[in-house]
C-alpha cells in the first residue's frame, strides 16, 4: 500500500462536487471504474475553459491518473474503465453524444448538471462548429446567452427547481429582458429569483415608456417584500 503524505501546506485547488454526489450518486456506486470514471470526470472539466466543457472518450482511457489502481495489467484496466464509463451514462452521471467529424465518430461527454443538458441540446440542434483542434473539436455556437451561466455568475447556484423556473421564463420573456431584470437585481442587492421575477412581472405590465428601471426596482422590491413578509403575517 502506498502511503500518503499528507496534503501540501499553503493554497491548494480545490474541486468542488455537488452535494447530489454523496447523497444520490456514492451510495449506489458498486463498481471501481465507475467510481474512477466520475470523480476524474469532475476533476477535469473543473480544469477545462469554456461555458460548456466536455470530455472525449480517449481522455479517459489515455489517462494514466484515473488508470492507476483499477487493475494491474494495463489492458485490463483499460477495460475496467471502459466499463465503469459506460455505467456513468447509463445511469444517468454522464451525457454522451456523438459527432461525425472528418469521418470519424468522436464521443463527447458532459455532466448530467443543467448546463451539460443545454450543451447536449444545443449539438442536438446543430448549434455547434468543428475547430480543427484534435484536443476540442467542437465548439458550441449559442445564438442567445446562456440563461443558466448568467445567473450562476450574478444570483446563485442553479438547482433543479431554479433550473425549471428558468427553462419556463425563457419561454415567457425575451431573454434580454430577463439580463435588465437580473441586472437590476443585482444593483439593488436582492439576489432572488422572486425579486427578478417581480421585475419581470412588473415590465410585462406596463404602459409603453413607463416606469423606468429605477420605477421598476421599487415597485418590484415592495412586491418582493409583501411576499416574504404577507399582509396576514404582519398583523400576528
Amino acid at each position: 500500500m502506498h502511503l500518503f503524505s499528507g496534503y501540501p501546506e499553503g493554497e491548494s485547488r480545490s474541486i468542488a462536487l455537488p452535494e447530489a454526489f454523496f447523497k444520490d450518486l456514492l451510495p449506489r456506486l458498486d463498481h471501481l471504474g465507475e467510481l474512477k470514471v466520475l470523480l476524474w470526470a469532475f476533476w477535469q472539466l473543473e480544469l477545462t475553459q469554456g461555458a460548456f466543457p466536455y470530455l472525449l472518450r480517449e481522455d479517459f482511457i489515455r489517462n494514466t491518473t484515473a488508470l492507476a489502481g483499477v487493475a494491474q495489467d494495463r489492458q485490463q484496466a483499460e477495460q475496467l474503465l471502459e466499463q465503469g464509463l459506460e455505467r456513468a451514462v447509463q445511469r444517468g452521471a454522464l451525457l454522451q453524444t456523438a459527432l461525425e467529424l472528418d469521418g470519424e465518430l468522436r464521443q463527447l461527454y458532459f455532466l448530467n448538471s443543467p448546463r451539460g443538458r443545454a450543451a447536449v441540446q444545443a449539438i442536438a440542434d446543430g448549434h455547434w462548429r468543428q475547430t480543427g483542434d484534435p484536443q476540442t473539436p467542437v465548439e458550441l455556437q449559442l445564438d442567445k446567452p446562456n440563461l443558466f451561466k448568467l445567473y450562476e455568475e450574478n444570483i446563485g447556484p442553479i438547482t433543479p427547481m431554479i433550473a425549471e423556473t428558468l427553462r419556463d421564463a425563457e419561454k415567457t420573456y425575451p431573454i434580454n429582458e430577463i439580463e435588465q431584470a437580473i441586472r437590476i437585481a443585482v444593483n439593488n442587492n436582492v439576489r432572488n429569483w422572486r425579486y427578478i421575477a417581480a421585475v419581470l412581472e412588473r415590465r410585462k405590465d406596463k404602459r409603453k415608456g413607463e416606469p423606468k428601471d429605477r420605477q421598476d426596482a421599487e415597485k418590484a422590491r415592495r412586491r418582493y417584500a409583501e411576499w416574504e413578509n404577507p399582509p396576514a403575517a404582519r398583523r400576528k
